[in-house]
């Protein structure tokens, strides 16, 4: 069983900055992969970042230099940094964890940037 607990959305600034954390618990493994998704209204959830067990990241273009994921392995965490938000990023933001092939989520936590 594996539980996922999104927090640190909120309400910011355009070109402010947020992190959010995502607190696992269950069948965790550092060796598989984590990531964040998000879902803007009327969009496809997307992927914005993961990162391999053993560091590996990659992310979407559209955060590329602007945000960074970071997972600590001893604390079953990830989290994702924030950083010069735009209103683009609006959206709820879900935590993800990949076992075996199977995904698992978060709840979401809201991620709303004014301009």
């Amino acid at each position: 069983q594996v539980q996922l607990v999104e927090s640190g959305g909120g309400l910011v600034q355009a070109g402010g900055s947020l992190r959010l954390s995502c607190a696992a618990s269950g069948s965790i493994f550092s060796i598989n992969p984590m990531g964040w998704y998000r879902q803007a209204p009327g969009k496809q959830r997307e992927l914005v970042a993961r990162i391999t067990g053993v560091g590996r990241t990659n992310y979407a273009d559209s955060v590329k230099e602007r945000f960074t994921i970071s997972r600590d392995n001893a604390k079953k965490m990830v989290y994702l940094q924030m950083n010069s938000l735009k209103s683009e990023d609006t959206a709820v933001y879900y935590c993800n964890y990949n076992l075996l092939g199977t995904d698992y989520w978060g709840q979401g936590t809201q991620v709303t940037v004014s301009s």
